[in-house]
């Protein structure tokens, strides 16, 4: 090293400064920005005078090309502000940098490509598969709905309208069908022949623009025929019973209101699908609390799918019914043990229903509760166990006894094994005969004479 480089203190060559960093060509950015600006009214130009759909994918390529471009001009941050004094004029503090004034310029471009691929999007089609998409948002709104005897009528004959005119613009022979259940049904069937029909024609946006927009047109009359029909929720409730037959049973009025005397008859005959309309179509919580009440006692299987979807919205009445239907299905057993790591409220029913349902699936998730914060949580989860009657339970259950704080979980545990019965579970609530606790005792009095399972 010679004497006139400079050195660093450890006597290495000192580090070289940092260089600075080129400065920004503004004036090139501005340049270009006009540049993609007259670019833009070009674009305009071309899309306004494009008739079809090759036109329109020459413009599209166009624009797309010009965003490519565009997206690799890359504006500077703007400096930082320096330090101001308080006595300047404010209009000297809202000065707009050059580095601001080129971002809002770079924004409005932006903007404008964004619009003119939005335009170019509206100004292709309609294209046949447009028209399917009608047809198919047609049929939906025919078979989501419920429908009077006069709105079927009236469904047929915008269907068939709507057929005409599907067979005069395709030169087609698509015509009502009688397959399926009901009208809806058959209707539907009738409007995926129809789509089919468009699909087969195989219609161009540019060559069939006539026809494209007449079945469009033709869409449109028959979702407004649809519209029109009579709905089965257009009807008073009343009058919508009547027409189910609800009110058929009753010779003479014995109880006030009439609809709570109809559900009496109805649960003694065991008419479940009249009880059921009755609880889906009535917005009285007096009558729904009766529906319920009724669904209980009567357990039967065709209520399993309305009270799951009440249980799914924390319905404990549901819960309980889909108890005393007892069914393990899937889908009963899914919802119900969504509740057993919830609150108490909600605990309770579900763990009881999961114990009269026997269903084996519950058992861990029931036994965890064992040692839950709160004695009834553990007496109820003791319970559903005995319900269940599944052997893995012993051994949970035995340690409830012989170890849980409050007397009265310890006798749901007893129970418990009772229920289940098996001679080990026998034995284990037999020893407890001279307990402290008078429940726990009767228990094991029990055990000593119930025959092993």
């Amino acid at each position: 090293m010679s004497e006139d480089e400079p050195a660093g203190d450890d006597g290495s060559d000192a580090a070289e400064e940092p260089t600075e960093e080129e400065p920004v060509d503004l004036e090139a950015i501005r340049e270009a920005l006009e540049s993609f600006e007259a670019d833009i009214e070009d674009l305009e130009t071309d899309l306004e005078a494009a008739e079809t759909e090759d036109d329109l994918d020459v413009v599209e390529a166009e624009i797309d090309s010009f965003r490519e471009e565009f997206e690799e001009i890359e504006i500077p941050d703007p400096p930082e502000p320096e330090d101001v004094d308080d006595d300047e004029d404010d209009e000297d503090e809202e000065e707009i940098t050059p580095e601001e004034e080129l971002q809002e310029r770079y924004d409005d471009i932006e903007s404008d490509v964004s619009d003119l691929e939005s335009d170019l999007e509206n100004q292709r089609g309609p294209y046949g598969a447009d028209v399917v998409d009608a047809i198919d948002g047609a049929s939906g709104s025919i078979t989501d709905v419920r429908w009077t005897e006069e709105g079927n009528a009236e469904l047929i004959e915008a269907v068939d309208d709507f057929l005409d005119d599907v067979n005069d613009l395709l030169g087609s022979a698509v015509t009502l069908t009688n397959e399926g259940e009901g009208v809806p049904e058959q209707l539907e069937g009738t409007l995926d022949e129809a789509a089919g029909a468009v699909q087969a024609a195989e219609l161009d946006a540019d060559d069939d623009a006539e026809t494209i927009a007449g079945l469009l047109d033709a869409t449109d009359d028959l979702e407004s025929d649809i519209d029109d029909a009579t709905e089965w929720t257009d009807l008073k409730i009343r009058e919508q019973l009547r027409r189910e037959g609800y009110y058929d049973v009753l010779d003479h009025v014995k109880d006030y209101p009439p609809e709570w005397h109809a559900l009496k008859v109805h649960e003694k005959r065991g008419n479940v699908e009249m009880i059921l309309l009755a609880l889906e179509t009535f917005g009285s919580d007096f009558m729904e609390e009766h529906c319920m009440e009724a669904l209980e006692r009567m357990g039967p299987e065709e209520a399993i799918e309305p009270m799951v979807q009440k249980a799914n919205r924390r319905d404990t009445a549901a819960m309980a019914i889909l108890g005393k239907i007892g069914v393990e299905d899937d889908e009963v057993v899914e919802t119900l043990l969504d509740y057993v790591d919830s609150n108490p409220t909600l605990q309770q029913p579900a763990f009881r229903a999961l114990g009269e349902i026997g269903a084996e699936e519950a058992v861990q998730p029931i036994a965890n509760q064992l040692v839950d914060d709160n004695p009834d949580v553990r007496s109820w989860a003791a319970r559903a166990l005995g319900l269940i009657g599944d052997t893995r339970a012993i051994e949970p259950l035995a340690d409830v006894l012989a170890d849980d704080e409050e007397d009265r979980v310890r006798a749901s545990a007893a129970w418990a094994l009772n229920r289940i019965g098996t001679r080990d579970a026998l034995e284990i609530v037999a020893d407890y005969g001279d307990d402290r606790a008078y429940l726990v005792q009767a228990e094991a009095e029990k055990a000593t004479l119930e025959p092993a399972a």
